[in-house]
């Protein structure tokens, strides 16, 4: 029964969140630092999640060449301006055919 106290908790500071965000005055929301902010924190999450994921497993540093190597293929499909599907889809090709060959 906690866990679903905390996830109403969570839900309602989620909604009380977006609903701050869009009762924020313009003034606000069009100053230069927030502005900056806003561009700059989602591209940070992002990339924390991605270190997160790529080099830890049960709370420890691991190192995975798999997942290493499907980093990698994203990152060239990526950089040939793949569509967001394909560069999905050659991450989890790639990552596949290195467990398969590495066992």
């Amino acid at each position: 029964m906690t866990l679903w106290w905390a996830i109403a908790v969570v839900c309602a500071g989620c909604y009380a969140l977006k609903l701050a965000g869009l009762a924020a005055p313009r003034r606000v929301l069009d100053h230069p630092t927030v502005r900056r902010f806003a561009e700059l924190v989602p591209v940070a999450l992002l990339a924390a999640l991605i270190a997160v994921q790529m080099f830890t497993e049960d709370g420890a540093l691991r190192f995975d060449p798999a997942r290493a190597a499907g980093l990698g293929a994203a990152v060239v499909a990526l950089l040939l301006r793949a569509p967001f599907l394909v560069v999905l889809a050659a991450a989890a090709a790639v990552t596949a055919l290195v467990r398969i060959v590495l066992g």
